[in-house]
């Protein structure tokens, strides 16, 4: 239990996951175009919503990302790390369900590029868990008595 509360195993999960969300971010930030047709491919909300989630999303997984990684406001991040991913998560859940292979739109900016759901929600289930252990286990900081700096 000490080692989900200890500083560097927090600030490696800050790195691996800010780095995951930086890549993530990247190449829809250069292009969001092609991430209005993962979006609508989905089939969960209407076109318009679609349009303002692929501008505003690979922002937001920027910001996240770059939190995560410089430890600012990370518990913050871890935060909205996992409302981020509890939401692919539930959407690629609810497409595994209906037996739908979805682009994922994650990595890849190709509506072609299809997998099967059930396999990218447990490959979002270690990042998640990431999060929420930055999240639920924030760091102990320790104050050392009697030193005299």
């Amino acid at each position: 239990m000490r080692l989900l509360r200890n500083v560097w195993f927090h600030r490696l999960l800050g790195l691996g996951l800010g780095g995951v969300f930086l890549y993530a971010a990247w190449s829809k930030i250069l292009d969001p175009r092609p991430l209005v047709t993962i979006i609508w491919g989905y089939r969960l909300i209407p076109a318009g919503p679609a349009n303002l989630i692929a501008i505003f999303m690979p922002f937001m997984e920027l910001v996240v990302a770059l939190c995560l990684i410089t430890g600012f406001k990370r518990r913050g991040a871890a935060f909205w790390a996992t409302v981020m991913l509890s939401g692919f998560m539930v959407a690629l859940g609810i497409n595994a369900v209906r037996g739908i292979d979805v682009a994922c739109g994650c990595f890849s900016q190709s509506a072609t590029e299809t997998h099967n759901a059930w396999f990218l929600v447990l490959r979002d289930l270690p990042m998640w868990l990431a999060a929420v252990i930055m999240l639920a286990w924030a760091p102990v900081r320790t104050r050392l008595k009697g030193l005299k700096v």
